[in-house]
């Protein structure tokens, strides 16, 4: 039989909401083992323009990709995409490992 979870608080504010999830674990208010896997078939990544002012350590190299063929906002666009897949696969994988451990030895620990 599931032990009986805490109530979640009424939250004013998101900024409110994110400094209490910060400080507790999930698995004192949220049975995990009954979760379910969803899609989202219809979620669309959206696009964003940002601006990005970055320091030039030396005034000498202001571009340093000269050696390659690509530009700077292109090689920056590619490190960030490519840092954002490995963090996105890492998180997915946490939360694969969780569920299974979970099912199969009740809700994961918490780190310290």
């Amino acid at each position: 039989m599931a032990s009986a979870k805490k109530q979640i608080p009424q939250f004013r504010s998101e900024e409110e909401e994110r400094r209490f999830w910060a400080k507790h674990d999930s698995t004192e208010f949220i049975d995990w083992r009954a979760a379910e896997r969803r899609r989202f078939p219809h979620l669309k990544p959206s696009l964003r323009t940002i601006s990005l002012r970055l320091p030039v350590a030396d005034r000498r190299s202001k571009n340093p990709c000269q050696q390659t063929v690509r530009s700077l906002s292109v090689s920056v666009k590619g490190f960030l995409a490519e840092r954002l897949e490995k963090k996105r696969r890492r998180v997915k994988s946490w939360v694969n490992r969780s569920l299974h451990l979970s099912a199969a030895t009740g809700p994961p620990r918490r780190r310290t």
